[in-house]
């Protein structure tokens, strides 16, 4: 059974900072990508990082370039999603979600978390 498992989200202040983790078990994990997403409240959700297990490449939206950072642990089937510099405007609930390799990060995402939330205060 495919699992993902958000956790570290909490309340911040504005400029602090939040580690997030994912750990993924039941599938094998360098076969896919896996994506963040977060929705805020009466917003769509949108993509927020990915990361291929397999080679380690990244990807990140403008609006969190230079301000986030993804890893991944293979030896713990785990993702981070380092947040720096925190804006009251990433407040939002954070999904890690599978995005097989060769489909794009946001576009074939099967398999997601429960969700974490994160809450940047001004």
């Amino acid at each position: 059974e495919v699992q993902l498992v958000e956790s570290g989200g909490g309340l911040v202040q504005a400029g602090g900072s939040l580690r997030l983790s994912c750990a993924a078990s039941g599938f094998t994990f360098d076969d896919y990508a896996i994506a963040w997403f977060r929705q805020a409240p009466g917003k769509e959700r949108e993509g927020v990082s990915c990361i291929s297990s397999r080679d380690g490449s990244t990807y990140y939206l403008p609006f969190v370039k230079g301000r986030f950072t993804i890893s991944s642990d293979k030896a713990k089937n785990t993702v981070y999603l380092q947040m720096n510099s925190l804006k009251p405007e990433d407040t939002a609930v954070y999904y890690c979600a599978t995005a097989p390799l060769g489909y794009g990060c946001f576009n074939k995402n099967d398999y997601w978390g429960q969700g974490t939330q994160v809450t940047v205060s001004s």
